[in-house]
């Protein structure tokens, strides 16, 4: 399977169910070095006046050290079907710290400059860091994050400039 390169702007998915009911695979780090966790909060929008993605790491994931410490990250969407199941429930529940999940996932790695991302996708946004910031919890102004965050474990949220998406054609 091959890709094409988009406009965003024909990027014509609904962000909201592409998160919730889609899942992605969140990357950061080297071809040479890198690691992968299912998402299911995101975001695609415009921000600053770029096109922009927004992701979400809590702090114990092993992504996150790789999130800190490169300037691009990923984001493939897989096909919803049962072999993304498979590769979502080992990408969410495994850690990298302990064992190869992409190779746990039979996913196949493709780079391109400093990204990677797989080739099982059917659309990737790759991005260029913008910005980090953790959750202050003394700034949520409801009680729906306080739930979220019974260990007190409170995301980094990461927003990046969406630099290209792609499509599997």
């Amino acid at each position: 399977m091959s890709f094409t390169q988009i406009k965003t702007e024909d990027f014509l998915v609904n962000p909201i169910t592409l998160f919730r009911d889609n899942w992605g695979l969140l990357t950061a780090g080297t071809p040479e070095k890198c690691n992968t966790m299912t998402v299911s909060w995101g975001m695609l929008g415009e921000l600053w006046g770029v096109d922009a993605a927004m992701a979400f790491v809590r702090p114990q994931r092993y992504t996150k050290e790789f999130m800190d410490a490169n300037e691009s990250f990923t984001i493939s969407f897989l096909p919803k079907d049962a072999a993304s199941k498979k590769i979502h429930g080992i990408c969410g529940t495994k850690s990298g710290r302990d064992m190869d999940k992409i190779a746990a996932a039979e996913l196949t790695a493709v780079s391109l400059e400093d990204s990677v991302y797989f080739a099982q996708a059917k659309s990737v946004v790759l991005c260029r860091k913008l910005a980090a910031q953790e959750f202050d919890p003394q700034c949520f102004l409801s009680d729906i994050p306080h739930g979220v965050y019974p260990d007190k474990d409170y995301h980094t949220f990461y927003v990046g400039r969406i630099e290209q998406i792609l499509v599997r054609v």
